[in-house]
């Protein structure tokens, strides 16, 4: 990344007022969901699924450039520095799990998962895991997951919403699905294909 970049998302984080706790609470959420989509896109061999890793792996990028920037105009000792550091070093452990997540979709990526001897070591998973676009004719939009309880009536739950640029993480029942979302769905592949439908 060029120096001009990293000024820019620290600028943007600052404009934005996030706080250092906002931006740790964010890289908790994302490398927590990359290792789930990681493992689902190796035990389902899904292209799709692991591109969405090695996205949000960017996404991690740019958040450690940000907390990294923010810890530094946070010092003003020595004390500081010290109390910082401890921080710093949570944030490196979470781009350090986004970084093995990343490495374990490369095996998807490299086309290895659809070897036989590759697929009969992890066998056929029942849990699957999907990237479904919300389109402007979906019978699913601007309407709130509460009212929609696609878990009780499909057996689906949506993990995340990928919006425009922005992630939401473990979306709750107030939750609007919005024309041009991406929902990372799991359930199996019934439900799946039920929510396709939908879609």
């Amino acid at each position: 990344m060029t120096e001009q970049g990293v000024d820019e998302i620290v600028d943007r984080a600052i404009s934005q007022k996030r706080t250092v706790k906002d931006i740790l609470v964010e890289m908790r959420d994302t490398s927590e969901l990359m290792v789930d989509l990681a493992y689902s896109a190796l035990l389902t061999n899904s292209k799709e699924i692991s591109d969405e890793v090695q996205k949000l792996e960017a996404w991690m990028d740019d958040l450690q450039y940000e907390i990294e920037g923010m810890l530094l105009l946070s010092a003003r000792s020595r004390e500081d520095a010290a109390d910082l550091a401890g921080i710093s070093h949570v944030a490196l452990a979470a781009e350090n799990i986004a970084d093995s997540a990343d490495d374990i979709v490369d095996v998807v990526q490299r086309g290895i998962g659809d070897h036989p001897i590759y697929k009969s070591m992890l066998g056929e998973s029942t849990e699957q895991v999907a990237r479904l676009h919300v389109s402007e004719n979906s019978k699913l939009l601007d309407k709130k997951l509460g009212e929609l309880r696609l878990s009780k009536t499909l057996g689906a739950y949506i993990r995340a919403i990928r919006r425009r640029g922005g992630w939401i993480y473990n979306p709750d029942k107030d939750t609007k699905i919005l024309n041009g979302d991406i929902l990372i769905v799991k359930g199996d592949l019934q439900s799946i294909n039920g929510l396709k439908e939908m879609l």
